[in-house]
């Protein structure tokens, strides 16, 4: 029970400072393949390329902490 708490509150301050610094963070959401669009007064935004990048390595993370946490 004590090895899940510790992996909960890193989860929790990897959270934050992701949020905390995302704006500095020189690539993510620029990269090829994210879709911008501005006209006018009207803004559209999905970074595609950066939610595929983002999933696979939070899948490889959870991955890790998966066999890590293996009994």
């Amino acid at each position: 029970m004590g090895k899940y708490i510790i992996l909960i509150g890193i989860i929790i301050v990897i959270i934050g400072v992701v949020i905390t610094f995302y704006d500095k963070i020189p690539f993510l959401g620029k990269l090829p393949g994210d879709i911008s669009y501005k006209k006018d007064n009207f803004r559209f935004y999905f970074p595609l390329t950066s939610s595929i990048i983002i999933s696979a390595v939070l899948s490889l993370i959870l991955y890790i902490i998966k066999h890590f946490f293996r009994n």
